[in-house]
């Protein structure tokens, strides 16, 4: 299953409010996200080493000057978020009408960018050994949760009790 023109709107869409809350939570000024590059893509447009059927998303670090960069992000290491869309659908449809698309993207989004941050302050390293990741991922979480206070609503509610400290929601790879 891949995303169609809705899917990827409400994608783009919690992206940006993601950035917003994520900026908010950090502390950023108008150019923030400048310094912390990152592209998101879709299961369509994923390379085979980005797809991965356990996770929702996964994050890649990619070297400065790397061909997929683009002018935006040229000059510097950037990451990729690699949503998996086959399995974002397939956590919403089981669920019936209880998880809805938009609250879990925003989770998504959230999440991702949180890492990001992280990663580009030298809070955490890309590269940490599993065991720290784990302990990582709940820091992560955590932060994640914090940054989303300001939109708690019970449709958001419902994603953030989805997540128990057992759950892995994104892998982390080169």
């Amino acid at each position: 299953m891949l995303f169609g023109p809705e899917h990827i709107a409400c994608t783009r869409s919690a992206f940006q409010s993601a950035e917003r809350l994520t900026g908010k939570h950090f502390g950023f000024g108008p150019d923030g996200w400048l310094r912390h590059p990152y592209d998101v893509r879709t299961l369509a447009l994923l390379r085979e080493h980005e797809v991965n059927s356990s996770v929702f998303a996964q994050l890649f670090r990619y070297g400065a000057g790397h061909p997929e960069a683009g002018p935006r992000l040229r000059g510097s290491d950037f990451y990729r978020v690699c949503i998996q869309d086959n399995r974002i659908l397939d956590a919403v449809q089981r669920s019936g009408s209880f998880i809805r698309l938009m609250p879990l993207m925003l989770y998504i989004a959230v999440h991702e960018l949180v890492h990001i941050v992280r990663f580009c302050r030298g809070e955490s390293d890309f590269n940490m050994p599993a065991p720290e990741r784990i302990a990582e991922e709940k820091r992560v979480h955590e932060i994640t949760r914090q940054a989303l206070r300001p939109v708690a609503s019970p449709e958001l509610d419902l994603v953030l009790q989805c997540f128990s400290d057992d759950y892995v929601i994104e892998g982390i790879y080169n």
